[in-house]
Parts: structure tokens; C-alpha cells; sequence
């Protein structure tokens, strides 16, 4: 958790007047015992009516001052982890962005909102409780046994035999329990997982009648979390009655041999009354410490998951040599294509490759389309060329130059992406399409809309642009979906169109009008489209058939007609004769 409190760097002035206030605060209530035994043994023992009034004044003024000092560090300690708690959110979120797919296939993203939501607000909540009682418990204790010894020292032999006993309390105690709360973040992991997955999953789980079985998965998951946080509580409960009987004993011990000392004149009665608060602030220091046992250990879980988010590294990264190489290359003009030269690639903890010895060359105002059987490898080419995965050997170059000379972001730049899973955010349908490109004007985007087929669809909408879009594109059909994303990659107007089978959801005449506009306009730029029907890829310039991750296969329809039986294959299983003919 230290690791973390480098965040805290622009707040030390106010970490610092937290602890002042803090440290205020407890001189105040250490104060008040004393004052009150003055009151007793001078006042109203010496029936002194006007030393009462006065030193009853003071402890009024002592008390408003420590309430003051109190309002001010919850105050202040409030407004410092939240924005403590901000800063890490965003550092974790600014360093998720950054991660490969590697990565987010590695921590899981359910992991990951739980760890940016869940666990900072664990150790944003423990950061006030450190911030004010780090200082006011020590100071509590060890002040209060100070001022407990200069009322009477022999009466602390009684503070020396229950503070021991309730220190081995709280560790036995917090031994037993503290464990249980890092399962309970695994726990609530998984719970997350399920949740998730039942929710974004809606669909399919009603179409099959699952509901059922979503329900019992949730259930189960649901179930350890509560039976492990019961657990928890069930062993931490123990901890007050405890501490409060340990307390209530001494207390007793305190009155009995302090009433001793007082009929032996060894001690006066205010001084009793002051040494049993300052027993009781004694006690109730270390029920904040406790406390402090309870909370730190869970968020000191949370903060280790935090971390390991921080301090994992991205696979994909820019180099040196990318920046220097983009600078280098900043004035070259046109554009020579996409080449892959003998490129393989495995997915991590895969038994064989997902594409081997992959060659060949997508020219700029060519349109090169990729077909095979289900996991032929036809995504992960698409996946590689934006660098969300990098090659194991080989190489793939853009403009003549390996995609890893460049940064991400020039590299992206060049690429209008369509995903295999349409993906669309809550806003307009003008925030979706102009998602591709900040500065889009409103013509851009009509014009994007219109050569995507989506203008028709969204003039039937009553506010036709700027009508709403669900979160997930739930309010679109999955073929309105994909046509808001196509447009989405049309008004950036890249090099390189990417279409990972990005028209599987259309009717064959808007499948077919679609690639009629993209034609015109995707003149000089690479056009690579992954898909599963033929009739798409048809009419393409060169063909590559993917079969078990290799390419067994390459040319025009009618060259791959006569010489691969692959495709062959694949043609005769969606055509008929007459549309082979």
C-alpha cells in the first residue's frame, strides 16, 4: 500500500494540517480529565463556586477548540482521499489503455473494474481512518498513560495487566480474520464475472431458456461471498464484546483499588475520576488501533491488486526507434500498402501457432479478402496489423516499414477498423460516427452514413442524427450496428479498411450496394475484408484462403475456382450451380 501513497505528493501540505489538527485534537482531550479533576478536588471539595465557573469555562473553550480541530481533519482528511482516490483511478484507467489484448486477456476485465471501483475505494476509505488516527491513537495511548502515571503511579499496575490482555486479544483475533478478507476480493472477482456475463449475455441466455442455470451461477457465487463475509464478521464480532469486557474489568479494578487509596489518603477523588477517562482513552486508543488491524490488512489486498495492475507491463510498446523513425519519415507522400512477409503468431499459452508463414500484399486501391474455415486465423491477420497482438516471427510492414517503427497512435491513425463484434456507446448517432474522427463535420458524417447504407435508417428515426443510442447499441438492429460502424471507419478516411467480417449481418442487397460505394471510395487506400459468405468477396481483386492458420490458397474467384479445392469447398457449400455458373 506505500507503493500507492506516492499519489498523495500534491496533498502533503494537507496530509501535514491533517495532523496537526489531529495531533490538536488529542492534546484537547487529553487535557479535559485534568481540568475536571482540579474542578472535584479544588472546587467542589473545597467549595470554591467561582473556580468551578471558571475552570468550567475553560473546559468548555477546550472542548469547542478540540471539536473545531476534529470538524476541520474530517474535513480535510475527506477532501484528500477523494482526491487521492481520483488521481489513482485515473492512473490505473490511463494505464489499462495503454495495455494489449494480451493483457486484458490475462487480468480479465471483471478484474479490472473491481480493482479500479472496489479496491481504491478500500484504500480510499482506510486512508481517513490513517490520516486520523495514525497520530491520534499513539498519541492517545502513550499521552494518556503519561497523565495517568502523574495521578497515580501504583494505580497503573492495573493499566499494566489489561493492556496486555487486550493487546493479545486483538491480535488473536485479527490473526484469525484478517485472511478471510483477501478471499473475500476474490469472491467479489468473481461475482463480478458472473454478473457481467449474465448481463451483457441477456440475449443468448433467453434464447436458449438458461436463465435458469444464469440464476444458479449467481446464486453460487453470491453464496460464497456472503458465506465468507459472514464468516469474517462471525470471528470479527468477537472483537467489541471483548474488548469491552476487558475494559469494563479494569474500570472495576480501577474504582476498587482507587477507592482503597482514596480512605487510605493516598489519592483524591478527582484524581480517580481523571485516571479512570484516561484508563478509558488508553483502552479506547487500542479499540482504534484495532480497528486500524481490521481495515489495513483488506486494503493492503486491495492496494497489492492495485499494484499489479500499475506495475504490469504492457507487451506492446513504443520504442525509441519508432518515435525517431516517425519523425524520419514524416514528409514520405502516398501510400505503398500492406505486406506480410512469412509472418507467425501465437496466442499466449496456445499449444500451435494461429497463423504460420503468412505472405502476401494488400494493395492501395485493391480490395483483399480473407475467407476460411471457423479458427483458420482470418481475425488474428486483422489483429495483428494495428499491433493489438505482435508476431512471434516475420514481419508485417505499412508503407514499407515494420508496424513496430511506428507508435501505436501513427499507427492507428492509419487504420479504419471494423470489429467482428459491432460496437457502439451511448450518444448520438453523430457522437458514434464522429467517434472515428474528432473534427468530422456534419457533411463528413452524412456523407460516411450514406456509402455506409445508414442514412436511409436513420432519417426513419424521429431525430434522425442526433437520436439516442442505447448503451451497447441495444436500441439497433445487429445490421444498423454494423453499418454505424462501417460509417464510423469511413469519415476517418484511413489508409488501410479493415473489415473483420463486418458484413455478416446485412441482406445481400445491401451487402451489395455497401461494397458497390465502397469501391469509389476507397480508391487509394489498402482494403482487407475478412468474411464468410462468398458473395462478399467475390468480386475482390485477390482472394487469400486460410486453412489451420495457413494460406492454401491465393488469387482472383475464378483463379481459386480452378486451382483451390479449399475454396472449391467453401463456394460449393453456400452457391448453388447456377450462381457458381
Amino acid at each position: 500500500m506505500v507503493k500507492l501513497f506516492k499519489f498523495l505528493k500534491p496533498y502533503r501540505w494537507g496530509v501535514a494540517l491533517v495532523m496537526a489538527l489531529v495531533l490538536l485534537q488529542s492534546l484537547s482531550e487529553l487535557y479535559l480529565p485534568t481540568l475536571m479533576a482540579d474542578i472535584v478536588n479544588k472546587g467542589v471539595i473545597g467549595e470554591d463556586q467561582a473556580y468551578i465557573w471558571r475552570m468550567g469555562g475553560y473546559m468548555l473553550l477546550v472542548t469547542l477548540g478540540g471539536t473545531a480541530f476534529s470538524v476541520l481533519a474530517s474535513y480535510y482528511s475527506s477532501r484528500i482521499s477523494a482526491g487521492f482516490g481520483r488521481i489513482v483511478r485515473g492512473k490505473v484507467f490511463e494505464h489499462t489503455t495503454n495495455f494489449s489484448l494480451q493483457e486484458f486477456d490475462k487480468l480479465g476485465t471483471a478484474s479490472l473494474i473491481t480493482r479500479t471501483t472496489n479496491d481504491i475505494n478500500q484504500v480510499q476509505q482506510v486512508l481517513i481512518m490513517m490520516m486520523r488516527l495514525m497520530i491520534m491513537a499513539p498519541m492517545m495511548c502513550i499521552g494518556g498513560l503519561i497523565m495517568a502515571l502523574s495521578k497515580d503511579a501504583k494505580l497503573t499496575l492495573v493499566l499494566a495487566v489489561a493492556i496486555p490482555i487486550l493487546a493479545v486479544t486483538i491480535l488473536l483475533i485479527s490473526r484469525k480474520g484478517l485472511p478471510l478478507f483477501r478471499v473475500i476480493q476474490k469472491r467479489l472477482d468473481k461475482l463480478n464475472l458472473v454478473l457481467r456475463e449474465g448481463l451483457t449475455g441477456i440475449r443468448v441466455i433467453r434464447s436458449f431458456n438458461r436463465l435458469e442455470h444464469e440464476q444458479n451461477r449467481f446464486v453460487a457465487a453470491n453464496e460464497d461471498l456472503t458465506a465468507t463475509s459472514i464468516k469474517v464478521n462471525q470471528i470479527m464480532a468477537f472483537l467489541m464484546p471483548l474488548m469491552m469486557l476487558i475494559m469494563n474489568f479494569a474500570s472495576l479494578a480501577i474504582i476498587w483499588f482507587g477507592g482503597i487509596r482514596i480512605s487510605h489518603g493516598h489519592m483524591q477523588i478527582g484524581d480517580l475520576m481523571a485516571f479512570l477517562q484516561y484508563a478509558m482513552q488508553i483502552m479506547f486508543s487500542l479499540l482504534m488501533l484495532s480497528m486500524m488491524f481490521v481495515m489495513v490488512p483488506r486494503a493492503s489486498a486491495s492496494a497489492v491488486r492495485i499494484n499489479e495492475v500499475m506495475s504490469q507491463e504492457a507487451v506492446i510498446r513504443d520504442t525509441a526507434a519508432s518515435r525517431t523513425g516517425a519523425a524520419k519519415n514524416g514528409g514520405r507522400s502516398g501510400f505503398g500498402g500492406v505486406e506480410f512477409d512469412n509472418v507467425t503468431f501465437s496466442y499466449p499459452g496456445a499449444e500451435q501457432p494461429a497463423v504460420s508463414g503468412i505472405t502476401f500484399r494488400a494493395l492501395p486501391g485493391e480490395v483483399t479478402a480473407i475467407i476460411g474455415g471457423t479458427g483458420s486465423g482470418k481475425s488474428s491477420i486483422v489483429n495483428l496489423i494495428p499491433r493489438f497482438y505482435d508476431v512471434d516471427s516475420g514481419s508485417i510492414r505499412i508503407d514499407g516499414r515494420d508496424v513496430r517503427e511506428y507508435t501505436q497512435e501513427q499507427l492507428r491513425a492509419k487504420i479504419g477498423l471494423v470489429p467482428q463484434k459491432a460496437v457502439l456507446f451511448s450518444g448520438t448517432i453523430t457522437e458514434n460516427i464522429r467517434f472515428g474522427k474528432d473534427d468530422a463535420t456534419d457533411e463528413e458524417i452524412r456523407r460516411a452514413a450514406e456509402i455506409a447504407q445508414a442514412a436511409d435508417f436513420i432519417g426513419e428515426m424521429q431525430e434522425g442524427f442526433d437520436s439516442r443510442i442505447a448503451q451497447g447499441g441495444l436500441n439497433v438492429s445487429g445490421g444498423q450496428k454494423q453499418r454505424l460502424s462501417i460509417a464510423r471507419a469511413l469519415v476517418r478516411k484511413p489508409d488501410i479498411y479493415l473489415f473483420d467480417d463486418s458484413f455478416s449481418a446485412l441482406d445481400y442487397k445491401t451487402d451489395a450496394k455497401l461494397r458497390a460505394a465502397l469501391r469509389s471510395e476507397t480508391t487509394n487506400a489498402a482494403v482487407l475484408i475478412v468474411a464468410q459468405r462468398v458473395s462478399t468477396i467475390m468480386d475482390a481483386d485477390r482472394i487469400l484462403v486460410l486453412e489451420e492458420g495457413r494460406i492454401v490458397g491465393n488469387g482472383t474467384h475464378k483463379e481459386l475456382m480452378q486451382s483451390s479445392e479449399v475454396y472449391r469447398e467453401i463456394v460449393a457449400s453456400q452457391l448453388t450451380e447456377e450462381e457458381i455458373a
